[in-house]
């Protein structure tokens, strides 16, 4: 059933959120949706649905109920007969009645719930996405990590074994020597902390989402300049966003619970039925009565916090709108740094490795000595390693720009398979 709040948003979408493009160098979406609706938190979520469901119900039927009255007496008369002794009863059912502008805002509540459930279900399924994706780069940029420096150690290994065969030839001193295998032991043990980091990535990513088939190779992305500005992206990720969905519903909610507790001040009444058996039966009587309490200072006091409540929630909502704007802000301008970046990082290791060759040609020429080469080979292995992070960093962030957007994967709770 579409709420009123949640087909407002709707319609506010862009027409390009429901059509999602399954990137080569990102799980199948398939998977990704059957990971993401396999998570505790949105199994809670919906779980939590079922809750407001039912409390949807409590709230229509009321928690007026029919009540049963008993009593029983006995009479006792002095005139005009002395000492004569009656047997009497009475029995009646009484109900109070919720007057019908309590009954719509309670119904009005039951619905309000259940839109947020839906909320939250959503917001479950993106904080899912988000956790999924850092997790499938964290192993990406592991597994080439590792690649690179096992690159490393086999280029130092080749460069060990040309300075033993000028050491045996008398052309290098054994200083060389030395310092050719302590850059290979160094290098051999971050080597062996990137296969750590690797299987630790990797664990935590079959841990959390064991639906998400790992490649025996991943695709390295290739980053693409996100050129819309900024603007474009904010009212996108303001159309999209549970989290200022959740907010603005409880301000919806808190409104209708001040409207409820404002009715609430005057009480409902109670109508009853009562049939009574009076002087041994001698007297029979039906009735019909009405109660109607008064009301007293704790539905004005009630009145006072429903009103505060609903202040807090609107102020409670001007700082999620405040901080998804700033967040979508922040991450459309990552995009735009770490595409800078990524070009720089991919410019320098280019350039350093082109110095690397230069220096190595130059020691096998005796022009050079080997800590040159050595430190040559060094910085273009950081400047690999920088390429690589930064070549990710731009990629994560214009999916994870799209992820918010919901232009990525399928994380509204309407969707199917959600």
């Amino acid at each position: 059933m579409k709420k009123l709040i949640y087909l407002l948003v709707i319609m506010s979408l862009p027409a390009y959120a429901g059509n999602y493009s399954s990137p080569p160098d990102l799980p199948a979406i398939d998977a990704v949706s059957l990971a993401l609706n396999s998570t505790p938190t949105v199994r809670a979520a919906k779980a939590n649905l079922g809750v407001e469901v039912a409390n949807n119900d409590r709230l229509r039927a009321g928690n007026y109920e029919t009540a049963i009255l008993l009593n029983t007496q006995q009479r006792h008369t002095i005139a005009p007969e002395p000492d004569y002794r009656y047997t009497e009863w009475d029995v009646a059912l009484e109900r109070t009645l919720r007057l019908p502008n309590k009954a719509r805002l309670d119904a009005q509540l039951g619905e309000q719930g259940i839109n947020q459930s839906h909320y939250v279900l959503g917001d479950a399924l993106h904080e899912s996405g988000r956790m999924l994706l850092t997790s499938w780069f964290n192993w990406v940029r592991e597994f080439y990590q590792v690649r690179q420096w096992q690159s490393h150690v086999e280029g130092l290994k080749s460069q060990l074994d040309a300075v033993n065969r000028r050491v045996r030839a008398g052309d290098a001193a054994r200083l060389d020597q030395l310092q050719a295998k302590a850059a290979l032991a160094i290098a051999q043990a971050q080597f062996a902390d990137a296969e750590l980091r690797l299987s630790t990535a990797k664990n935590e990513l079959n841990r959390r989402f064991p639906a998400i088939r790992l490649p025996a190779e991943p695709i390295l992305p290739q980053p693409e300049l996100v050129a819309e500005p900024l603007e474009v992206w904010q009212q996108r990720s303001m159309a999209h966003n549970h989290e200022l969905a959740i907010a603005h519903g409880e301000t919806l909610r808190y409104r209708t619970m001040l409207a409820r507790s404002e009715a609430d001040k005057t009480p409902d009444p109670s109508v009853g039925v009562r049939f009574a058996n009076e002087r041994g039966g001698e007297e029979k009587i039906i009735g019909v009565y009405l109660s109607i309490p008064f009301a007293g200072g704790a539905r004005l006091a009630v009145a006072r916090m429903a009103a505060a409540n609903q202040l807090v929630a609107s102020e409670l909502e001007a700082g999620v709108r405040t901080k998804v704007e700033t967040d979508t802000a922040n991450t459309w301008l990552a995009t735009q740094s770490a595409y800078g970046a990524w070009q720089a990082s991919a410019a320098a290791s280019a350039a350093m490795h082109q110095h690397a060759d230069l220096v190595t040609r130059a020691y096998q020429l005796g022009e050079s000595g080997l800590t040159d080469v050595l430190n040559a080979r060094r910085l273009a292995q950081e400047a690999d390693l920088n390429a690589i992070n930064s070549r990710l960093a731009a990629a994560q962030a214009r999916y994870r720009l799209l992820l918010d957007t919901h232009a990525l994967w399928p994380i509204d709770a309407d969707e199917e398979g959600a």
